[in-house]
């Protein structure tokens, strides 16, 4: 079926005997395209887990940021018009390509020396993203998921209900219940008051991409609504076991306030939520190769987290 889309999308967007090398196989395919001199990605997206009109509002959104002057893939329109096709049965699109190298791997380095100028240059870029989503209107029928408190801690959140985790001991279900409700109550208060808009969502270090001093950012597949600490924290929370984690957190922050302003009193709740959602995020993956390792990391996070979080509040558990 992948041949098949593939050659039916160089058709749709008239690229006809491009060469197409797989480079990734993560929620996507995603494919390089090299035509007449140029590169380009191609993503066929997995049945079933974006609608079109999630689909299509992203690329309008990544569109608004490349216009807004983020260095992130643009959509490159067919010669019909669109973003968005069918190819194969498949959803096809393609992308500009960026040049670079993700600036690390998750459980790995970072491919800097300069540690903190990294980390200040990410949260300049994540607010920059912030700041020009607040100044585009999206078009009519934009449609994205919504990390709100619902998507979060509600009955069935977006990534999936942690607290049923098959991996949990009866002693961390009965943890994790304990932060949702707590979480629950304390964002319930707070969310009327917290910046809330279009976020990215994944900024981990695959998808902050380097090119000479340059940060790029890319994948957008799990972006949204939510609110701007989910951001922040999302990030940080993938490098907590840096020996300098306190100087990547300062530099990340002050990076992000070079550009705006954001209240940054309930940092540690996203720290906590964030590390939730993973243990809920592979419940249904956990027939994936590596998973019970990964499972387990996420939990013991996510354990270590909630026990701080309850503390806090005079809960032990």
């Amino acid at each position: 079926m992948s041949a098949t889309a593939v050659k039916e999308a160089l058709a749709l967007w008239g690229m006809e005997g491009a060469g197409a090398s797989l480079i990734a196989t993560r929620e996507n395919q995603v494919y390089r395209l090299d035509h007449s001199g140029k590169s380009y990605a191609l993503r066929l997206h997995r049945p079933g887990y974006r609608t079109d009109a999630e689909l299509w509002s992203e690329l309008q959104w990544m569109n608004s940021a490349a216009e807004g002057g983020l260095r992130v893939p643009a959509p490159v329109t067919s010669p019909s018009g669109e973003f968005l096709h069918k190819a194969g049965g498949l959803q096809a699109d393609v992308l500009t390509w960026l040049s670079g190298a993700p600036i690390g791997r998750t459980g790995g380095g970072l491919n800097t020396g300069n540690r903190t100028g990294l980390f200040f240059g990410i949260g300049r870029e994540m607010a920059r993203l912030h700041s020009v989503s607040d100044r585009w209107t999206p078009p009519k029928g934009f449609s994205r998921w919504s990390w709100d408190r619902k998507g979060l801690l509600g009955a069935n959140p977006l990534w999936g209900r942690f607290w049923d985790n098959p991996g949990l001991t009866t002693e961390d279900r009965s943890l994790f219940l304990a932060l949702r409700s707590e979480a629950d109550a304390e964002l319930q208060q707070l969310e009327s008051t917290l910046d809330f808009g279009l976020i990215h969502a994944d900024l981990v270090r695959e998808n902050i991409m380097a090119d000479g001093g340059k940060l790029q950012l890319i994948d957008f597949d799990d972006s949204g609504f939510g609110f701007r600490l989910f951001d922040l924290a999302t990030t940080l929370l993938r490098n907590m076991q840096e020996a300098d984690y306190p100087a990547l957190r300062a530099a990340l922050i002050a990076g992000y306030l070079s550009v705006r302003v954001i209240d940054l009193t309930a940092l540690d709740l996203f720290l906590v939520l964030r590390s939730a959602t993973y243990a809920g995020w592979i419940i249904t993956r956990m027939d994936e190769p590596g998973s019970k390792g990964r499972n387990q990391r996420f939990i013991g996070t996510a354990r270590v987290l909630a026990r701080q979080y309850l503390a806090r509040k005079g809960i032990h558990k």
